[in-house]
């Protein structure tokens, strides 16, 4: 309570009041407080001092500390401006924006349509304020336990408030199983969207639905609720890796990408491996029959198509080249293919020439 602070001495820093300087064991603080009597004090047994010894003298320099008499404990100033000026107290703030479990709960059921799919999320509240504390718009917000994923919905209700902020999410996919009375209900839920059983895909589902009800609660907002998934994978590269059939390896390196992978797959390593941001707007033109992939405006072009012969490598350039004049990106830009889509020497050299004279020095092959 406020009206527990008074100023009887006119202290210029305004109304305090007495705390104790001893706590259970906020620093492990063990060192010798001398009073202006001379009485010498040890921490109290079982007891640390509240503060620092650093701390201490600073207080004591500053006359903050109430000495009392003879060898009385002395008490430290709590002054009310440091309590208005901070952050309220953890049982307000709690009090305030958690909530309790059953509510934040029902706003997972109800977002899901589904009863039971996570039994203790968190409360969108509470995260949304920790965000409007800590995280200004612009900034980024990580969250390496995502779950039920509250953060990434709480960061896209603030967002359609005071301004965006991005989110990035970690989650294992941990396998749910249905055995398992408790995670029944989300097993069932994973079956019931056509998932594969894990919490990686209940989280994915609850940004779904975050992000849609945000966008139809607020139809004039044009803000952004969209989000990528990115799995941890070993690179599109295949690595060299000689069996002692030289001949062998040398056929099965022809094509340097691993069996399986797609453009997309080659995209995320291409902007990982020259540092672009994951979130980089990404257009795609067909041009001679090929799917040509535009980042960043222009800065990285890539046609990660499986055939190019010598007749579709002059026109794919030219395309190309005017496509970059259209988009005018800030800097070079960089232009990417597959060695191996390449018929012949003369594809691939016709193709770099063509560019070149347009502007585009920058040619490289995977």
């Amino acid at each position: 309570s406020t009206s527990a602070y008074t100023n009887p001495d006119n202290d210029p820093r305004g109304p305090w009041k007495l705390d104790p300087i001893t706590a259970h064991n906020a620093y492990s603080a063990d060192y010798k407080v001398e009073k202006p009597n001379g009485v010498v004090l040890s921490r109290p047994p079982g007891r640390y001092w509240a503060f620092s010894e650093e701390s201490w003298k600073a207080k004591v320099a500053a006359g903050e500390v109430i000495w009392g008499d003879g060898d009385s404990y002395p008490m430290i100033k709590r002054y009310l401006s440091d309590v208005q000026d901070g952050l309220v107290p953890v049982t307000i703030f709690t009090r305030k924006f958690a909530g309790d479990t059953a509510a934040a709960k029902g706003e997972v059921d109800d977002l899901l349509h589904a009863q039971g799919v996570f039994d203790y999320p968190k409360p969108v509240l509470l995260v949304k304020r920790l965000i409007q504390i800590f995280a200004r718009p612009g900034e980024l917000v990580m969250d390496f336990f995502a779950g039920s994923g509250t953060t990434g919905h709480a960061v896209m209700v603030e967002g359609s408030e005071s301004g965006q902020r991005k989110f990035v999410l970690v989650q294992l996919p941990e396998v749910l199983n249905a055995s398992d009375e408790s995670q029944l209900a989300a097993a069932t839920y994973c079956d019931q969207l056509g998932k594969p059983r894990n919490i990686a895909e209940l989280t994915k589902e609850r940004l779904r639905r975050a992000g849609a009800k945000i966008k139809a609660d607020n139809p004039e907002w044009q803000g952004d609720t969209g989000f990528r998934v990115y799995k941890l994978d070993h690179s599109n590269i295949r690595a060299w890796q000689p069996s002692g059939d030289l001949e062998r390896d040398l056929i099965d390196s022809i094509d340097h990408i691993v069996p399986g992978r797609t453009e997309q797959d080659i995209l995320t390593e291409l902007l990982l491996k020259l540092g672009l941001d994951l979130c980089i707007p990404i257009e795609q033109r067909q041009i001679a029959g090929k799917t040509v992939h535009a980042i960043g405006a222009g800065v990285l072009m890539a046609c990660l198509d499986t055939r190019i012969t010598p007749d579709e490598a002059e026109p794919l350039a030219l395309g190309i080249a005017e496509w970059r004049s259209e988009l005018a990106p800030a800097g070079d830009t960089t232009c990417v293919f597959r060695d191996s889509a390449f018929t012949n020497d003369e594809a691939k050299t016709n193709l770099a020439l063509t560019l070149e004279q347009h502007g585009i020095r920058h040619v490289r092959s995977l």
